[in-house]
Parts: C-alpha cells; structure tokens; sequence
C-alpha cells in the first residue's frame, strides 16, 4: 500500500505525497502530475498508471501535489516556484534510493515541463511525456544537458503539435523520442502502450547502468 508523504520545500511549504516502495529495487522516480489550474493532481490518469505499474516493476516511485493542489499549501506560481516542489520530491525519495541507483523524473504534461526544468545533480534520466515546451526553465539549456532523456509524445496532442516538440527535442543529447499512435494528449485508451513504453524506457537504463536488484533490508 502506498505510504502518505509530507514534503517541505525550500520555502516552506508543506506537500502532500505518497510513497510506493518496490519490494527488490532497481531505479527510483518522482511523479510529476499535470497543470494544476486544469484539474491536475497527483491521482490523474496518466500519473495514477505509472504511480500503479512502476512498484511491481522495481521502481519504487513517489507522486506529490504542486503546490495550491488539494492538500497542498500555497498557490499556482505558473511554473516557476514549482521546480522547488520537484526538488522537494527529489529531497525525500532519495534517501529511500540505494547509492547507485537511478533517481528519474516522470512528467506529464506541465509536470513533464517541471521535470526538464530542474538540473538536481541527483537526476540520471527525465521522462517528459507530452510536454507543451511552454513552462520549461531554461529551454536553450536543454542542448548541453547530457542526462538520458526520453521524450513520449501522443499523435493527436490537442496542445502542441508532436512533430514541434520533435524538433526541439533532436537538437537535446541523449534524448530518445517516442510517438504513441493514435493517443491524443491525455492518452485515453493508450495508457498500457505508454506505461509499457515507459517501463521499456527504466529496462535500457537499468542495463546501461550494470543495475541489478538489491536484496531487501533485513
């Protein structure tokens, strides 16, 4: 069962998480959830798959709210002071990580903007699924970023064409782009096919990597 999370932020505010542990794990990934001014939370559909699918996998993952959102304190900061939300999440997951592991940020949408925007030292890899490119910090800055990178993209995205964002993201290093046919942005009828692509994406880096999984702790 997933365990409830408070996170502090730098500036001190409290966030409500949920931390789902993998029995033997091999990575660890922070979920970032979509625009919060349009109904997104930490229980959205894409992030509520992978939040699902992530643990039995090896993955121990932790979701939380943005700032403003549900149980959350503060308020929208339009993509700025959310970066500090995500170091937060950075903050109290690695901790529960074994050294050498792999801590990646998962992004949807707006929360896949907030995942290319941070450069926490302790991030090996980003998710950015169906990111609009319209929040990121320092977007130029992507081009010498040299974290492995996937990018997920649906055929039908309502917000941003893919082949825009396709050609942004080939100028970035080490990043892979991925397009899931027939999905429109919120993946309605294709969250197995993104969920199978996504954990494909955590296999490559896992063996990259010479991970193998720990036994538990006694």
């Amino acid at each position: 069962m997933p365990e409830p999370r408070t996170l502090l932020t730098d500036d001190g505010l409290k966030l409500e998480a949920e931390l789902a542990a993998a029995a033997v794990p091999r990575a660890a990934a922070v979920l970032c959830h979509p625009h919060p001014q349009y109904g997104g939370n930490m229980r959205s559909l894409v992030t509520s798959a992978l939040f699902d699918a992530l643990p039995s996998a090896g993955i121990t993952a932790l979701r939380f709210n943005f700032r403003g959102v549900e149980g959350s304190e503060g308020g929208f900061d339009d993509g700025n002071l959310e970066r500090v939300d995500v170091e937060a999440a950075i903050g109290a997951l690695a901790p529960a990580v074994a050294p050498g592991l792999p801590i990646v940020l998962v992004g949807w949408s707006f929360g896949a903007d907030m995942a290319l925007s941070v450069r926490d030292p302790r991030v090996s890899a980003v998710v950015a699924i169906a990111p609009p490119l319209r929040f990121v910090h320092d977007l130029a800055g992507l081009d010498a970023d040299t974290r492995t990178r996937l990018v997920v993209l649906a055929q039908h995205d309502e917000f941003r064409p893919p082949t825009e964002v396709e050609a942004i993201a080939g100028r970035w290093a080490n990043t892979d782009v991925e397009i899931i046919g027939g999905a429109s942005h919120f993946f309605v009828g294709r969250t197995d096919r993104l969920v199978e692509t996504v954990l494909r994406f955590f296999d490559r880096l896992t063996d990259e990597r010479g991970a193998r999984p720990s036994p538990p702790a006694v």
